[in-house]
């Protein structure tokens, strides 16, 4: 790729991160709810929830916006560009559900996010 993303493209990668990212945690969300049972009756109350819904909806649209986003761009950068929906999975986990950030993931964090600016200016 030759200079920095163009506009568009960048626009579409912003997308991706954010509908990924909202449907991971809606995902969570619907995991985690006070949802009773076990198996068959767990999926049920699962299935009546709206963050199910909101999760897979997410991913509906990031499907479009990734097939978008990598016809915008090689394949190699997409693929790696597309690693820092890593980062803001783990970030907001860490925030709305107090997830532990270990000092290893900090610096997985950071790596990727290095690696993202790399390619995303390369």
């Amino acid at each position: 790729m030759a200079g920095a993303l163009p506009p568009v493209a960048l626009l579409v990668w912003m997308v991706c991160v954010v509908v990924d990212t909202g449907g991971q945690l809606a995902f969570k969300y619907a995991a985690t709810d006070a949802v009773e049972g076990d198996g068959v009756a767990r999926w049920r109350g699962m299935a009546r929830r709206p963050w199910l819904w909101l999760g897979l909806s997410c991913y509906v649209v990031e499907f479009v916006a990734w097939l978008a986003f990598l016809s915008l761009v090689p394949l190699s950068d997409g693929v790696l560009l597309g690693s820092i929906n890593i980062v803001a999975i783990m970030l907001a986990g860490r925030y709305l559900f107090n997830e532990h950030l270990s000092r290893m993931r900090v610096a997985g964090i950071l790596l990727i996010t290095a690696g993202v600016t790399i390619v995303g200016w390369s």
